[in-house]
């Protein structure tokens, strides 16, 4: 596939395009090509897990991982394999094209379908990313009859079903259900709450062992862990740079048992 054609599935319309930087190897295949990005943070959050996840040699599984920023990333940092998974045709097409230009395809294995939680829906892994997925449930993916309240509870079953795939886990959630600013999925709309909701509903399942959280210094955004300055929501921070980071240890697969 030639660089038209890539730039071609890039532009390809959906409620997400245009949603992540590329990667530096991605950006390079477009020789300089413009391209309108929005942002959000890509590089501060990888630079936030980099330290905190032991990246070398892992295999990664990157659900709804859109145009491949963290995928390609995690790769240049050392991740033995990723599975990518993601619903969105030209999504999944448009990274699985740039891959094989790189010479990746044996280290990027791409799946074009929404991951549904369910026993063998993706391998046993040693990381699993789940950057802005799960709020989406019942849009994206999901039964779209359902009502916000067992929205709510399927998300954590499926971070339980997740801690029997995969032995680390990089969750991101949104504070409203399916995007909808008219459907909270906490009273007030605060780190705190969805930080109990995590913690609380994924307690039998999973260790908390860094949340990382976004704050605004000189013009520039930084991740650091929570602390109790930056635990109030910061409304200046925009929805998206409120959501903090969880990354989360697996309570039935550690190192011996795999």
């Amino acid at each position: 596939m030639d660089q038209t054609q890539l730039l071609d599935l890039y532009h390809r319309a959906s409620k997400h395009s245009n949603y992540q930087v590329l990667s530096s190897a991605v950006a390079s295949l477009l020789g300089g090509h413009a391209v309108a990005v929005r942002s959000r943070s890509e590089n501060e959050r990888l630079a936030y897990l980099l330290p905190r996840v032991p990246i070398h040699g892992l295999h990664v599984a990157d659900i709804g991982g859109n145009t491949g920023f963290f995928s390609f990333e995690l790769l240049r940092h050392g991740a033995g394999r990723v599975d990518y998974f993601e619903g969105n045709q030209a999504h999944h097409d448009f990274v699985r094209s740039a891959a094989e230009r790189l010479g990746l395809g044996e280290r990027l294995h791409t799946h074009h379908r929404y991951v549904t939680f369910e026993p063998d829906a993706f391998p046993t892994v040693d990381c699993t990313l789940l950057l802005n997925v799960l709020h989406h449930l019942g849009d994206d993916f999901g039964d779209e009859r359902t009502d916000k309240a067992t929205a709510r509870a399927r998300m954590l079953e499926c971070l339980a079903a997740a801690s029997r795939r995969s032995r680390l886990l990089v969750l991101q959630l949104g504070f409203n259900w399916k995007g909808d600013r008219h459907q909270p999925l906490f009273r007030s709309g605060t780190k705190a709450e969805m930080i109990d909701f995590v913690a609380s509903g994924t307690a039998a399942d999973w260790t908390i062992a860094h949340i990382g959280i976004a704050s605004r210094r000189t013009g520039e955004v930084v991740f650091e862990d929570l602390n109790t300055r930056n635990l109030a929501r910061d409304d200046a921070l925009g929805e998206f740079l409120n959501r903090p980071i969880f990354v989360m240890r697996s309570r039935h697969l550690d190192e011996g048992s795999r």
